[in-house]
């Protein structure tokens, strides 16, 4: 199968193929002119490892001497596929440390290092620091990247780009690019890039351009992006690495510029969802017996999901991006108890809907009355049934995980639950990890592996009410869950809390 040409192959310039969009000042050898007025000097980190969490980054003069360092920084926490951005220091010879956070300072003393090493810190240049592969053996990669100044340059009408692979290929990648206005068949072969390597600069007209993935010495599209607009004249690193999300591509793309990182998903990649049925049994549904089907409109007579039961996820359903109509019907029969809710999927989209009941009062003549006859009780209620949508996390750190919490519990008496994550040391009192979630809404929250005991709480009047509490375990092998709080009235409190994973077991 044959290449398409690339424009930036080291060959007799009369061989070139030229196309006006696409300069480059690097072919065969050659380097970009452009010099800086100023003594830039920058470190910057990737995160690359996709079981990691988030990774900090120390700079430290001198190891041994800690008091007396006149340079000893410790910057944020950088999640996976994310840049730290540039950070300035001055020109010297320093030691890096790559750390995660496992305990609840982020002091440099309470960090757990995973890689140490030293590096050189030049005027003109970004020292990349990329972390990748397994967290529990990682590997560190330095990249030298020029800092090019273009303040001056004759054409100021273009921008800098340099491609990185981290993604794991061991035949490697090819990488095309086209005007957003064009195909595949109009794209070109911008470089061959195996895995860890980083590519010369390579000088575009600023535009909006599509890129493509395909597998080195193939014309089979494996990704393509939505259209990335390019209007500035600066440099960007295009980042290559696994994709976590949903969608078959294995690839992702981030565009590192020197502050920024934006995250771009393969643009014909199909969503999935999954639903949680927490519709509880009412009277004035007297024929929905706690199991339910789910359609999707204009997609034939049989549903996709056929009976749900209640408490439970349904199996993934995979579908191409776009927008969707759903109806819920009582299982087994065509009576619809939801009809014609919106459900979006963006490419690589993965998403929860729950689906609940919810009881109000009917106040007939709408004076605020709903006792018309003065007896203590409302005269009348009415139910539906909605939907609430939710992200799903596609992290996969072994060493944190994201917890969701999903209020579902409607009730006169209050209208938020504090949740509770108490360790052996810890009362619910001088708890570290809490977080409030009202009706209808959710919170996350990253817990590090321990036991925990937890509680979910409301608060009455001037009272303080335990819903419930359980025990929760997290460690190396858990994964991203769901906690749901629910009315219950077989339990003895009244209310439940269901955990169950955001993503299908595979």
């Amino acid at each position: 199968m044959s290449l398409k040409p690339s424009i930036f192959s080291c060959v007799q310039p009369s061989k070139l193929l030229l196309i006006a969009s696409v300069i480059t000042l690097v072919g065969c050898g050659s380097s970009d002119d452009n010099d800086s007025s100023d003594d830039d000097a920058y470190v910057k980190l990737y995160n690359a490892s996709k079981n990691a969490p988030a990774i900090f980054l120390t700079i430290d003069e001198d190891l041994d001497e800690d008091d007396d360092d006149e340079v000893e920084i410790t910057y944020t926490g950088v999640e996976y596929g994310q840049s730290g951005g540039n950070k300035e220091l001055e020109k010297n010879s320093y030691f890096y440390e790559l750390a995660w956070q496992d305990e609840d300072s982020s002091d440099r003393d309470n960090l757990e290092i995973v890689a140490q090493g030293q590096l050189e810190i030049k005027n003109d240049a970004i020292q990349m620091i990329v972390l990748s592969d397994d967290i529990t053996s990682p590997q560190v990669n330095i990249y030298d990247i020029e800092v090019i100044d273009d303040d001056n340059d004759v054409d100021d009408d273009l921008f800098n780009l340099r491609v990185l692979n981290m993604h794991p290929d061991s035949e490697g990648i090819d990488i095309y690019l086209s005007k957003s206005d064009e195909t595949f068949n109009e794209a070109v072969l911008i470089g061959q890039y195996s895995y860890t390597m980083l590519s010369d600069n390579q000088k575009f007209e600023q535009d909006e351009y599509i890129f493509y993935i395909a597998s080195a010495g193939s014309d089979e599209v494996l990704f393509q992006s939505d259209d990335i607009d390019y209007a500035y004249a600066t440099q960007y690193v295009m980042v290559v690495r696994e994709n976590t999300a949903a969608g078959q591509s294995p690839y992702v793309l981030d565009l590192v510029s020197n502050s920024s990182t934006t995250e771009y998903l393969d643009f014909n990649s199909e969503g999935q969802f999954r639903v949680y049925n927490a519709i509880i049994e009412h009277e004035l549904i007297p024929n929905y017996q706690s199991s339910l089907d789910l359609y999707i409109n204009g997609e034939g007579d049989e549903p996709v999901l056929s009976d749900v039961p209640v408490g439970q996820l349904s199996e993934t359903i995979v579908k191409d991006k776009g927008d969707y109509s759903l109806d819920v019907t009582v299982a087994g029969t065509d009576e619809a108890i939801l009809s014609n809710h919106l459900l979006t999927l963006p490419e690589s989209a993965d998403k929860t809907v729950f689906l609940y009941l919810k009881e109000d009062d009917v106040d007939e003549d709408g004076d605020g009355d709903v006792d018309e006859d003065g007896d203590g009780q409302v005269d009348e209620v009415e139910v539906t049934i909605n939907s609430l949508v939710v992200n799903n996390s596609n992290r996969e750190s072994i060493y944190d995980h994201t917890i969701t919490m999903v209020n579902l519990v409607d009730s006169d008496d209050f209208t938020s639950i504090k949740f509770y994550f108490v360790r052996n040391d810890e009362t619910i009192d001088t708890a570290t990890n809490k977080s409030t979630v009202g009706y209808t809404s959710t919170d996350t929250i990253n817990l590090l592996n321990n036991t925990y005991q937890v509680f979910a709480v409301a608060q009455e009047d001037s009272s303080e009410i335990i819903l419930t509490s359980f025990e929760f375990v997290l460690d190396e092998s858990s994964t991203e869950q769901f906690m749901i709080i629910e009315i219950d009235e077989n339990s003895p409190t009244g209310y439940k809390v269901e955990v169950v994973e955001q993503d299908e077991a595979d």
